[in-house]
């Protein structure tokens, strides 16, 4: 059997009808699961101005009170159609999404019509955060016949991983059990005494072990949208390294204390900046919790945890957090509050789902902000085979805030045209100025390239080679309209 994985956010759904919460007794796949269809179109980040074929997806979902179901918000991402159907009669209504949040991976969904009879029969189910390692969780699924299918699983241990987004980690249930593969495995509710206790992320069958997305995140995510209101996980927005090395220990001076973690670098605008830590900085506690030379605290049910679990998963936006540390090698005590930074706030957006990547072309010149999403456009071997300067502007932009940049706009490539002679192979290009103008993010340099240059050519300079080229407006503005003639329909975006 092939392995199959899971990854997405949530949504709420506006209440329809209150059925009453199906007992432990009715609990079953039949009774409170419902199948969702998805088509999913996403953006192509070589070629900005073009879309990916449709592709088609199928999962599963929880189903909530007020007619609401619950799905991974991988099941949903880039979506252009969603449709809800009955697990057994097979009645279909379309969907829309109610509430979504791709770091946490949860999306809610809601039918488009309020007379839909998709959730006939079915009960909502209620949730049970009381998890703990040691216990038999159930994994529902349905056959193409609408049978239910019940597998059971054994809960490993709990711990922090990552879910969908890169850097983005949250509670996790490990769990073992052997699940069979079916069309609409993308995405699985996970029961626990027939009340919802997770949704399943991903399965490996070679090691038939699986990562469940738990009810703890879930009611947080639940809970945050019932004012409409929607403010997501809070980030603390620092980079740490364990504190093993006695040397270094010594350096900052915590060798006389038990743990610690050593701040290596603090993202601009985040939480840890606005309330005062500092690169070098080494933290002890938060909120009292002792945070180990590992980075990990004691949980009181689940034993050993990241320390990021008492920012992403006992806290929330707009919450204060004490913060012992070691300064100088002096103790200080911090209170900050906690913010998100959203992904649009990043001079590198770490990720860009169901919006197309910004970008201008000009006389067959591209240009584009980079994102993380262009990067691993490359392949699993992003890193490796992405262009070097960009992969070391994505691990280090730092640097580049400090020029005062929103973002980091690049020629990524150069279609051969009249205008581009003699340019064709320059790709990976970082831009500083265009016509003398210092080039913030794309916006600025979509105006810079709209305004007549001096004698005709406009002069864009570049942070390495080739430092500077000239491009002839006339010509440029006459091939532009020759690119939206045959092919390129739209120049440029720039939200």
């Amino acid at each position: 059997m092939t392995s199959f994985s899971f990854k997405w956010p949530l949504a709420i759904l506006v209440a329809l009808s209150l059925p009453a919460l199906v007992t432990a007794q009715d609990a079953s796949p039949e009774n409170s699961i419902v199948r969702v269809n998805a088509t999913l179109q996403s953006y192509n980040f070589l070629r900005p101005w073009e879309k990916g074929a449709p592709t088609p997806r199928r999962g599963l979902g929880a189903v909530l009170e007020g007619n609401r179901v619950l799905v991974t918000a991988e099941l949903v991402v880039n979506s252009t159609f969603l449709e809800l159907e009955h697990p057994s009669n097979g009645d279909r209504v379309p969907a829309r999404i109610a509430g979504l949040d791709y770091e946490a991976n949860l999306a809610v969904l809601e039918p488009s019509n309020d007379s839909s009879t998709v959730f006939e029969g079915l009960s909502p189910l209620e949730l049970d955060d009381s998890v703990t390692a040691g216990e038999t969780l159930q994994v529902w699924q349905i056959e193409d016949n609408g049978d239910g299918v019940t597998t059971d699983v054994e809960v490993l241990r709990v711990n922090v991983g990552r879910y969908f987004i890169p850097g983005s980690v949250f509670l996790l249930y490990q769990v073992k059990g052997s699940l069979q593969a079916r069309v609409n495995s993308f995405t699985l509710p996970v029961v626990k005494d027939g009340k919802l206790c997770g949704m399943l992320l991903s399965y490996s069958s070679k090691e038939q072990t699986a990562s469940v997305l738990p009810v703890p995140i879930i009611s947080a995510f639940l809970e945050d949208l019932k004012d409409g209101e929607y403010e997501g996980f809070p980030n603390l927005g620092i980079g740490i390294s364990q504190m093993l090395d006695e040397t270094l220990r010594e350096f900052t001076g915590v060798d006389g204390e038990d743990g610690g973690v050593f701040i290596r670098n603090v993202a601009k605008d985040s939480s840890a900046e606005k309330g005062g830590l500092k690169k070098g900085d080494v933290i002890l506690s938060i909120n009292g919790q002792a945070i180990d030379s590992r980075g990990n605290y004691t949980h009181p049910e689940y034993g050993k945890l990241s320390f990021s679990h008492l920012v992403r998963g006992d806290a929330k936006v707009g919450d204060s957090i004490t913060v012992d540390i070691i300064r100088d090698k002096e103790p200080q005590t911090i209170e900050m509050e906690l913010i998100r930074k959203r992904p649009d706030d990043f001079l590198i957006d770490p990720y860009m789902f169901d919006r197309g990547p910004k970008y201008v072309i000009f006389g067959g010149l591209i240009f584009q902000e980079l994102t993380l999403p262009y990067l691993e456009s490359w392949g699993d071997e992003w890193v490796n085979r992405a262009p070097f300067k960009l992969v070391h502007a994505n691990a280090n932009p730092e640097e580049w805030e400090e020029q005062d940049r929103d973002k980091l706009v690049f020629l990524s490539n150069v279609l051969k045209t009249p205008s581009t002679l003699g340019y064709e192979n320059l790709n990976s290009a970082i831009i500083t100025k265009v016509n003398g103008k210092f080039i913030k993010n794309i916006r600025d340099l979509s105006a810079a390239l709209s305004e007549a240059p001096e004698y005709g050519i406009h002069t864009i300079e570049f942070v390495d080679y080739p430092k500077v080229i000239y491009v002839d407006d006339k010509a440029s503005q006459f091939v532009n309209q020759q690119l939206i003639q045959y092919g390129i329909g739209q120049l440029q975006r720039l939200e």
